[in-house]
């Protein structure tokens, strides 16, 4: 379960990319990166970051903390940036936010060799489950804190949802985009990674992770009547990606071994 916490305090707006997230303060004097849920990806942006965020950390995963976070609208009052104002007005009430690692540098595609082969391995074939499309030299969306490695913004991946048609047919496809992957040098056992990760996704974990998607950051209409359907089909989707990890198992190692 996600614990939620109340901004009191926005910080500095982080001007990377375009959902301009930003660092707020909370009222458990945490300091935390704020995922605006009326940013221009909208609410998928933050279900993806929420659903890879706590499936990662469940998969041993070096992902941080994931908040639940309460926004008052008010919070902007003082800000003189028209477009921050606007976004705060168009994210109040819940929103989504990571632990903010303080100092952390941002990953150097040059140090790819200095990163643990299982590690690179796990991350490339989760990345690959997930769709994750930005884990590249260009957009590389990992950082280094206490000389360790730490995977942050995932609101890219689960592409799928923005089109739901044929959704089960598409789970089943392989991930061309894996070849793009910053870690796939250091990715030596990839089918090793796939034994060790894939017992560990189970129904059960999958059911847990979607429940916590709250109830007004799911569409309202078709193809879903529901958010309980809407839920459901976030979970067949991954079982059946799952299911099918030989296409995408395959397609990174064949990836990989093309790369070295």
């Amino acid at each position: 379960m996600l614990r939620t916490v109340t901004a009191t305090r926005y910080v500095t707006p982080l001007r990377e990319g375009g959902s301009l997230p930003a660092i707020i303060e909370a009222d458990d004097d945490g300091l935390y990166v704020l995922k605006f849920r009326g940013a221009g990806q909208g609410p998928k942006a933050l279900i993806a970051e929420l659903i890879c965020g706590e499936l990662g950390r469940a998969l041993g995963l070096p992902v941080p903390e994931l908040v639940f976070v309460e926004l008052d609208p008010a919070l902007g009052r003082n800000e003189p940036d028209g477009e921050i104002q606007a976004l705060i007005n168009a994210s109040a009430g819940l929103n989504l936010a990571l632990d903010l690692l303080p100092g952390a540098l941002g990953f150097d595609p040059l140090i790819v060799s200095l990163v643990p082969s299982d590690l690179a391995s796990r991350i490339v074939w989760f990345d690959a489950y997930v769709t994750n499309v930005d884990r590249t030299a260009r957009n590389p969306n990992m950082l280094i804190w206490h000389k360790q490695l730490w995977l942050i913004d995932h609101g890219a991946a689960l592409y799928v949802h923005h089109s739901w048609s044929d959704y089960l047919t598409r789970s089943r496809t392989p991930f061309p985009a894996i070849r793009d992957h910053v870690l796939l040098p250091a990715a030596l056992d990839i089918y090793a990674a796939d034994e060790a990760l894939a017992g560990r996704v189970t129904p059960a974990l999958l059911e847990a992770v979607v429940a916590s998607i709250p109830d007004s950051w799911l569409d309202s209409g078709p193809p879903f009547p529901d958010p309980v359907a809407h839920r459901a089909a976030y979970v067949s989707y991954l079982l059946n990606r799952l299911e099918s990890r030989r296409a995408f198992v395959e397609e990174a190692a064949n990836a990989r071994a093309q790369r070295v």
